[in-house]
C-alpha cells in the first residue's frame, strides 16, 4: 500500500510539473514572439517610438497586451491540446467499455499519454477476457446444471410409471442419488467461491492434524477412485498446522477430485507432504493427459475449463477456489505437467509441528 501511495504521489507531482512547464512555455513563447515582432518593427523603422499617438507609451503597452493575449490564446489552444488529447481518447474509450464494447483499444502514442493508453488497453483486455470466460461459464454451467436435472426428471418419471423390476428400481434410484449429489456439488462450488472471492482476512483459524485431514478427503472420494481401480501412493508423516480447517478441506477435495477425474483407469495418484524451512509442501500428482504450457497459465482463472475438461463434469471454479483459499493462508499453488504426469503443489508458509 505504501508503494502504491508513493507511486501515486510521484505521478501527481510529474503531472504538475508537466502542466507548469506547458504554462511556462506558453508565457515565454508569447513574450518572445510579441517582443521579437516589436523589436523588428522598431529596427526596420516601420514603427517609431515617440511621446505621442501610436508611439506613446500607453498605446505601445496596449498593443503589446492585445498581441500577447492573441498569441497566448493561439499557443494555449495549440499546446494545451497535447496533454488533454489522451484524456479525451480515454473518456471515449471508457464510454466504449461502459457500452459493453470490450474490444475498444487506444493507440499507444510515442510521447503524451503512452502510459495512460497502455494501462487502459490492459484493463480492456482483462475485461474482454473476463467477459469471454463469463460467457463460456454461463453456457457451460447452464448445460452442466441442465444435464443432471433432466436425468433426475427422466428417471423419476420412469419410477412413477411403475412396472419396473426391483433391480431396475434400485439402479434408477442410485442414478437419481448420484445426479443429485453432482448438482449439489456444483451449487456448493459457486456459493463457496462467492463467499471467498472478496475476502481479505482469514478467520476461523484452529490447530488440527493436516495429514489426517488429507486422508479423510481421500476416503471421501473412495467410491470414485475405486471405480477406476486407481493406485494411490501416500508419503507423509503426521503434521499439525494452524489454519481454517473447512477452507483447507475444500483445497484437498478439489485437487484430489481433479486428479481422480483426469487419471485414466488403473492409473496412479500420488500425495505427499514435505516440511522445509519455509513451511509445508503438499503435492497431489496423477498420471494421465498432460496440461499444455498455455493451459497452465490460465488453469487457475475463474470459469476456465480446458478443452478436455468440457467432457468431464465440473464448473471451472474448483482450482480457482483452491488458489484463493491458499492465498488467504499466505501460501501459493502451482502446477507442473510433463512426461505423462501432472503435479499440483501447495505451499503453506507457516510454523509446522510434527506429531
Amino acid at each position: 500500500m505504501r508503494g502504491y501511495r508513493k507511486q501515486k504521489k510521484h505521478r501527481i507531482a510529474l503531472l504538475t510539473v508537466i502542466f507548469a512547464l506547458i504554462v511556462f512555455c506558453i508565457i515565454a513563447a508569447t513574450m518572445a514572439i510579441v517582443w521579437g515582432i516589436g523589436f523588428v518593427l522598431v529596427q526596420t523603422g516601420l514603427w517609431t517610438l515617440s511621446g505621442r499617438g501610436s508611439g506613446s507609451l500607453p498605446f505601445v503597452l496596449l498593443i503589446f497586451a492585445l498581441a500577447s493575449i492573441g498569441v497566448g490564446t493561439i499557443l494555449a489552444v495549440t499546446l494545451g491540446r497535447l496533454p488533454f488529447r489522451p484524456l479525451g481518447r480515454l473518456l471515449y474509450g471508457l464510454q466504449q467499455l461502459t457500452d459493453g464494447n470490450y474490444s475498444a483499444r487506444l493507440p499507444e502514442e510515442k510521447r503524451f499519454g503512452r502510459e495512460l493508453s497502455r494501462r487502459f488497453n490492459l484493463l480492456a483486455e482483462e475485461l474482454q477476457n473476463t467477459e469471454m470466460l463469463r460467457s463460456d461459464f454461463v453456457n457451460s454451467f447452464s448445460h452442466e446444471f441442465k444435464t443432471p436435472i433432466v436425468s433426475i426428471q427422466g428417471f423419476a418419471q420412469l419410477l412413477n410409471r411403475g412396472g419396473l423390476s426391483e433391480k431396475q428400481t434400485r439402479e434408477y434410484l442410485e442414478i437419481i442419488e448420484e445426479e443429485s449429489r453432482r448438482l449439489a456439488a456444483m451449487a456448493t462450488n459457486v456459493l463457496n467461491y462467492s463467499k471467498i472471492e472478496n475476502q481479505k482476512i482469514l478467520t476461523g483459524i484452529s490447530r488440527f492434524n493436516l495429514s489426517e485431514q488429507i486422508r479423510t478427503c481421500i476416503l471421501l472420494l473412495e467410491k470414485k477412485w475405486s471405480r477406476k481401480e486407481l493406485e494411490l501412493s501416500l508419503e507423509f508423516q503426521e503434521y499439525e498446522v494452524a489454519a481454517n480447517e473447512e477452507m483447507l478441506k475444500q483445497v484437498w477435495i478439489n485437487l484430489l477430485d481433479n486428479a481422480v477425474k483426469f487419471t485414466p483407469e488403473k492409473g496412479k495418484i500420488e500425495v505427499s507432504i514435505q516440511k522445509d524451512d519455509r513451511g509445508l509442501l503438499v503435492r497431489v500428482g496423477n498420471s494421465g493427459p498432460e496440461i499444455s504450457p498455455e493451459e497452465q497459465k490460465r488453469i487457475f482463472q475463474k470459469f476456465y475449463q480446458s478443452d478436455s475438461s468440457h467432457a468431464k463434469e465440473g464448473t471451472g471454479l474448483g482450482l480457482t477456489i483452491a488458489r484463493r483459499i491458499t492465498e488467504l493462508h499466505g501460501g501459493t499453488i502451482a502446477v507442473e505437467s510433463g512426461e505423462g504426469r501432472t503435479v499440483f503443489t501447495v505451499r503453506l508458509p507457516q510454523p509446522v509441528s510434527t506429531l
